[in-house]
């Protein structure tokens, strides 16, 4: 059997275990809230498994290493940051954010601020923020079939967004959280097997190896043109930016209650932690073995290229399988999350009123899908970790204000979260339509476009907080900073809101 058949019926393995495991998560899967949020009735332990098999997306899988082999020690910033992302979650959003009882980010807005345009605005941010995340995805998966077949690269994204679609279609939250669980696991195994051969039967490589390993600009950090600016702007996306992605907050809903959220969360740390040790070496090694890595798409495929550079024959066809078997996990479960969290906005704020609760989401589920993949097949190429940053950037600038403020600042108003987040919106987008255009540019302007957060981010705040000090604030603020506030437990022992999971 070719190399090519060999990776081709490892993606292929993998598509048919995504479609097993939500044909059994289908059984369970009968009302609205199984569709949108499991029924609030994950445990921690497999919730947190699925929130890392969401998490570990293209960029992790395969960005990180082709960034840091190419570009050296400040592209480590990435895992860093989209670790402790989650710590930022843990410690001010989890708990509050579980006990809103909203299925979704539009919801939470509304309830907080009691105004319609404010989630209006809100469901446009999620979905923009989910189409974001969802073409590199898309886009990783073309270019992983390219590589590993020469087929071409919209086969590899069409086939994602098919098995995606009736994964998510068919079951819902329900079906996807066990998707994603057992997905988290096969992308550890996948990295880790071939990770150790390699390890073990490196020698030599490629002539100038020793010299790009020591290389200033590889191995200092913040060594090139705005390179501080560059460094922490890419530290603010990427700390701030994971509370406001959909598809990750959503997760906390399903947990029964926000002890559970918090159980979830401190999980979530350490199965990330274990995996981004990783990402790294297969870095290094690729900066020692694959002399070219400049273009997008050659950093992006460096993980895949390794076997082969280092071991050859049949064994590197074997792991070479196996990293386009974890390669396409990371492309479903990620995506999977993603085309959920389009359904939900979509499902519950456009259509919901229209239509049944399970065939709004299923339509919404269809039409985000299919016009994410449009995008992709007409988008330039883009390195994916970074395309990644820009959404994380987005999220940042948007949700990220709203919902610290939201839930640690009472005097938070509806027009200064609306202002906010349409001063955030409009400033990230337009740097990231500047990125996917193909366009580049020098200076700092062209830095700030490459990375806008750290522009962005405090231009969101400061807007909230300066239109709000000059606005009136809800009407049942008093009362909706209690239900955020007060434990669960306490509220169900006096009488107050039972959460849906406790039914």
């Amino acid at each position: 059997m070719s190399a090519d058949a060999i990776a081709a019926l490892a993606a292929l393995l993998v598509s048919v275990l995504t479609l097993a495991v939500g044909a059994f998560g289908l059984r369970l899967a009968r009302t609205t809230s199984d569709f949108y949020v499991a029924s609030r009735a994950v445990g921690p332990a497999t919730n947190a498994a699925a929130i890392s098999g969401e998490y570990l997306s293209a960029a992790s899988f395969l960005g990180v290493a082709g960034l840091v082999a190419a570009r050296g020690v400040d592209m480590l910033w990435y895992p860093v940051g989209w670790t402790a992302g989650y710590l930022v979650l843990l410690l001010f959003v989890a708990a509050p954010l579980r006990r809103s009882r909203a299925y979704t980010l539009p919801d939470f807005a509304e309830f907080r601020l009691e105004s319609q345009p404010a989630r209006q605005l809100a469901s446009a941010l999620g979905v923009l923020i989910a189409v974001l995340y969802l073409i590199p995805q898309f886009q990783g998966a073309g270019l992983t079939v390219h590589a590993l077949t020469d087929a071409p690269s919209w086969v590899g994204s069409t086939a994602v967004a098919v098995v995606v679609l009736a994964s998510v279609v068919a079951g819902g939250m329900r079906s996807i959280t066990l998707v994603q669980a057992v997905q988290y696991w096969l992308k550890l195994a996948a990295m880790l097997i071939p990770l150790a051969f390699l390890l073990v039967r490196h020698h030599g490589g490629a002539p100038g190896a020793a010299a790009r390993l020591r290389s200033t600009d590889w191995l200092e950090p913040m060594h090139g043109a705005h390179s501080i600016y560059l460094t922490y702007s890419l530290i603010v996306a990427t700390f701030l930016g994971t509370m406001g992605l959909p598809h990750v907050v959503v997760r906390f809903y399903t947990n029964r209650d926000g002890f559970a959220a918090r159980r979830t969360t401190v999980a979530v740390l350490g199965l990330l932690s274990l995996f981004y040790l990783l990402p790294p070496v297969y870095g290094v090694l690729g900066r020692r073995y694959l002399p070219a890595l400049s273009a997008a798409d050659a950093s992006d495929t460096a993980v895949l290229d390794l076997p082969a550079h280092v071991i050859g024959g049949t064994t590197a066809d074997l792991l070479t399988a196996v990293l386009a078997a974890g390669a396409f996990a990371a492309f479903l479960s990620t995506s999977s999350g993603l085309v959920l969290s389009i359904a939900g906005v979509i499902g519950q704020g456009l259509l919901g009123r229209r239509l049944g609760g399970v065939s709004a989401f299923r339509i919404a589920a269809t039409i985000g899908a299919v016009a994410t993949l449009a995008l992709t097949l007409l988008s330039t190429g883009l390195a994916v970790a970074h395309a990644v940053e820009l959404a994380f950037a987005v999220a940042a600038s948007t949700f990220c204000p709203m919902l610290l403020l939201g839930i640690w600042w009472p005097r938070l108003t509806a027009a200064g979260a609306i202002t906010g987040m349409t001063v955030g919106g409009l400033l990230s987008t337009a740097a990231v339509a500047v990125g996917l255009s193909g366009h580049s540019y020098g200076g700092l302007g062209g830095a700030v476009l490459s990375q806008p957060a750290l522009v962005t981010v405090p231009l969101a705040f400061a807007t909230m907080v300066l239109v709000s000090l000059g606005t009136v604030p809800p009407a049942h603020l008093a009362s909706t900073m209690v239900r955020l506030h007060t434990p669960e437990d306490v509220m169900v022992d006096r009488g107050g809101f039972r959460p849906r999971g406790a039914d």
